[in-house]
């Protein structure tokens, strides 16, 4: 069976639709751990400074209104987009308020990817080579879309589907695009802090700092996303990305909960396998933020779920006031705590107390060292003020976005990279953060119209 892509037939070794797919992607994900190794095999400058820019906190601005949709925003920082209804209304609403964005950032992120697929073909065996020049990057993400649909929600290509719809963007090139997550992992950091960690305040704060691609079209639309769904589809959560992306790399609930991610391009062996047939990782994080109520929740989530590629994820619940990470792979799914830290290294990962803490990747010492050294300089005293000043500028983690959260006041602090055209620094990490009380966006009352 090859599905809408009999044209491969004539250069695979075996036609057997799973296969391929994995044999494919596996290649695509070997080109960008290429990509990222000189960058997470080196650390930070010495010469980083802190970030003493002044936090906006101005109230959000509104802009335009929709059924089931408000756009505000941010000075021009960010904009604030609120669904609410069922997932085909949600992307309704998506589709109309942001109809001119998506019809730029859409058609111009997917050439975006077309144009990085020729440094993949001198990395790859000639007959897989072939497979790629001839059918091209979107016949390897329809496999992968065949290779995780039994794994994935109705309602994701549901909403999808009202927001191109709405917008006039074609649907398979925003289904396509929802997919490159699986093969261009991020870099990225992450941190859980409470306790004795944060004793000034008492309270659970979480860091997902994103690193990933900041050269092409993605910081031009940053957009943190608020959904409200019908009361039978979950309840309120957020993501914090790009205009239409659905799917969740960085988010927080209504429930006291968040997410981070860091895709792993330096795993040991303890990793085992991987795979590309099951659920895609965001669509995971989205129903953790989407459908959980407690960390437990979650955990189960995890590990049941048919999972793919190498990562390491984080969840915080401020219910009960602490955080779990996760090495995560198709063969293994183990919770790390403080006290079973992993990878085990005295050196450049020590444990902390009541800290859970990677920098950029798994085995990446001069990162995770730096982060370690950071967090014990200001624990006792980890606060979202704190990680902005001397934590994520000094790590020089976060280029693309930043969100920390606050779990137990619900407090967001994020930042975004400099866009095209625009002025100031270029990371995230050392630009101006503004922050947010999450409770004010759970409750955001609907439009009236």
């Amino acid at each position: 069976v090859l599905f809408a892509v009999p044209r491969l037939a004539p250069y695979l070794p075996m036609a057997v639709s799973s296969r391929v797919a994995a044999c494919v992607l596996v290649v695509l994900c070997l080109s960008a751990h290429t990509t990222n190794a000189a960058y997470c095999h080196g650390s930070p400058s010495p010469n980083a400074q802190p970030n003493t820019i002044p936090i906006y906190t101005e109230a959000p601005v509104l802009v335009a209104t929709h059924t089931n949709g408000k756009l505000y925003s941010m000075a021009n920082i960010t904009q604030i987009l609120h669904v609410w209804g069922s997932p085909y209304e949600m992307g309704i609403a998506q589709g109309t308020l942001l109809k001119a964005e998506l019809n730029i950032f859409m058609p111009t992120l997917w050439e975006y990817i077309l144009s990085q697929v020729g440094s993949v073909l001198t990395k790859v065996p000639a007959w897989l080579a072939k497979i790629i020049e001839t059918a091209g990057i979107d016949a390897a993400l329809d496999l992968t879309y065949e290779a995780t649909k039994d794994y994935t929600g109705a309602y994701f290509y549901e909403e999808m589907q009202g927001l191109s719809d709405a917008s006039g963007v074609d649907f398979k090139m925003l289904r396509r695009i929802h997919l490159i997550g699986e093969l261009t992992k991020g870099a990225c950091s992450m941190y859980g802090a409470w306790d004795t960690a944060t004793s000034s305040t008492g309270h659970l704060f979480q860091l997902r700092a994103l690193d990933w691609d900041t050269e092409g079209p993605y910081k031009d639309y940053p957009l943190i996303t608020v959904y409200h769904p019908n009361s039978t589809n979950g309840h309120a959560f957020l993501n914090v990305g790009f205009a239409g992306w659905i799917g969740s790399m960085t988010g927080a609930s209504s429930e006291q909960m968040a997410i981070s991610e860091i895709g792993v391009s330096f795993p040991d062996s303890t990793f085992g396998e991987e795979s590309r047939v099951g659920i895609p990782f965001t669509y995971l994080l989205r129903d953790i933020l989407q459908f959980d109520k407690t960390l437990d929740n979650a955990i189960d989530r995890i590990t049941t779920a048919k999972r793919t590629c190498d990562l390491i994820l984080g969840v915080g619940d401020g219910k009960l006031g602490y955080f779990r990470g996760f090495q995560y792979s198709s063969s293994v799914a183990n919770v790390i705590d403080p006290l079973n830290l992993l990878p085990a290294n005295d050196t450049w990962h020590p444990q902390i107390k009541d800290v859970v803490y990677w920098g950029m990747d798994w085995l990446c010492p001069g990162y995770n060292q730096k982060l370690s050294q950071q967090l014990t300089m200001y624990h006792g005293n980890i606060t979202g003020e704190n990680t902005i000043q001397y934590i994520t500028s000094i790590v020089q983690t976060g280029n693309l976005h930043i969100a920390i959260s606050d779990l137990t006041s619900m407090e967001l602090w994020a930042s975004f990279a400099r866009k095209t055209g625009g002025t100031g620094n270029q990371y995230a990490y050392e630009r101006q953060f503004v922050h947010l009380d999450m409770n004010q966006l759970w409750n955001e009352p609907a439009p009236t119209l």
